[in-house]
């Protein structure tokens, strides 16, 4: 429990014991557990608004990666395509050189 051993939780009740006696522990304990409570759910209230909208980011990463992966692959169709243009050219000039 948040990292402390049995050792540690015994020593904390006991001051708690002595700082507030045994009429004041009970309620003590009460607002503790009531502010876990209030903690827990407003942590889980906190992971439902944000987990859809990581979601959603997510999402729209994958899609400019999809998109920047598409145009790549255009931008180096397109550098092929002219090189092996650019090379039957000078395939064709260096014949007629020859010739």
């Amino acid at each position: 429990m948040f990292g402390l051993g049995v050792a540690e939780v015994l020593i904390i009740l006991v001051v708690a014991f002595l700082l507030f006696g045994p009429k004041q522990l009970p309620e003590m304990g009460r607002q503790v557990g009531k502010a876990v409570k209030g903690f827990k759910e407003t942590a889980e209230d906190l992971r439902k608004t944000v987990d859809p909208e990581i979601t959603m980011i997510q999402q729209e990463m994958k899609m400019v990666q999809q998109d920047l992966e598409s145009s790549m692959k255009e931008a180096e169709d397109e550098i092929n395509a002219a090189t092996k243009v650019s090379e039957q050219g000078e395939d064709s000039t260096a014949g007629a050189r020859q010739a």
